[in-house]
């Protein structure tokens, strides 16, 4: 399982640790691990940025459909939203590393 985490809402790290940590790790590599043609993710990196999102796993850049988008978007909103030090979120960035 990947390890290492960078989370970014609106161009500002926010700090995670512990169960935020794993619960980010573990939900957004299921998401994507969900997707067709993807696999298990050694680096990741998810960017939101209003309704455009970009998806690169393991150096590959992954499409996404409107409805995968959408989902995407609508479950990393929703999670990040109540973590410390968030209030309105438009700009995100996870990235995963092993």
């Amino acid at each position: 399982m990947p390890t290492g985490l960078i989370l970014t809402v609106n161009d500002e790290p926010i700090r995670t640790e512990g169960f935020v940590k794993a619960f980010v790790i573990l939900t957004v590599s299921g998401m994507i691990e969900s997707l067709k043609g993807t696999e298990a993710p050694n680096d990741l990196t998810l960017s939101i940025d209003g309704s455009k999102v970009k998806l690169n796993l393991n150096g590959k850049t992954i499409p996404t459909n409107v409805f995968a988008s959408k989902i995407i978007r609508a479950t990393m909103f929703g999670m990040v939203s109540v973590l410390k030090g968030v209030s309105e979120t438009r700009k995100l960035t996870i990235e995963i590393h092993k």
